[in-house]
């Protein structure tokens, strides 16, 4: 049989190895997703450059205004869609970064809740006779966090859910205000 004090020290020294494990596992998932955005980022900052170039180009080749005016509108849906796209890898990383946080989370969470009902279970065992309201108040106390914790993850797939709507929706916007942008300037082409 363990001691009180045996038993606290190896639950403290448990709770601490199970928080390090869940920073050092979400500072991980936190630098993918970082390095994903910098590939992203960097694979578009390369396009826009090429097709700067190639399009800056073919504006100066333009022979008089009306055609450097359709060159530029029929540069401007091809720039939206990418825009869009980009938007949507953007948000397809933050996303996929969240629930690998949450699914973390849980993991570490649902360990240490294991481990705290062990360690209650070892400690009722080997408790003093009266000691029976402060391990209900302690164990009360473990379903209290652990019910937190649950509504906590579920919170917080809901926002990754409601950010993953909203960016879809200001994607599909964005693509039909594009859209209407580019009918427009073709129509101003087609009567100039």
């Amino acid at each position: 049989m363990f001691s009180y004090p045996d038993q606290l020290s190896s639950a403290t020294k448990t709770q601490l190895e199970t928080q390090l494990s869940l920073l050092t596992a979400l500072s991980g998932k936190a630098f993918e997703s970082m390095e994903r955005m910098m590939e992203l980022n960097i694979a578009t900052a390369k396009a826009v450059l090429e097709e700067s170039g190639i399009n800056f180009q073919q504006l100066l080749a333009a022979k008089d205004a009306q055609e450097l005016i359709a060159l530029s509108a029929n540069q401007v849906q091809p720039n939206a869609e990418k825009f869009v796209a980009y938007g949507r890898q953007l948000a397809g990383i933050a996303t996929s970064a969240q629930a690998e946080f949450v699914k973390t989370a849980e993991e570490q969470i649902s360990e240490t809740n294991r481990k705290a009902v062990e360690l209650m279970d070892e400690v009722s065992k080997s408790a003093p006779p009266g000691s029976e309201n402060v391990i209900a108040m302690m164990r009360s106390a473990i379903g209290n966090t652990n019910a937190g914790y649950e509504q906590l993850s579920k919170t917080v797939k809901q926002a990754a859910e409601a950010f993953e709507a909203n960016m879809n929706l200001a994607s599909a916007q964005f693509a039909q205000s594009s859209a209407k942008t580019n009918s427009r300037a073709s129509g101003s082409r087609k009567q100039a």
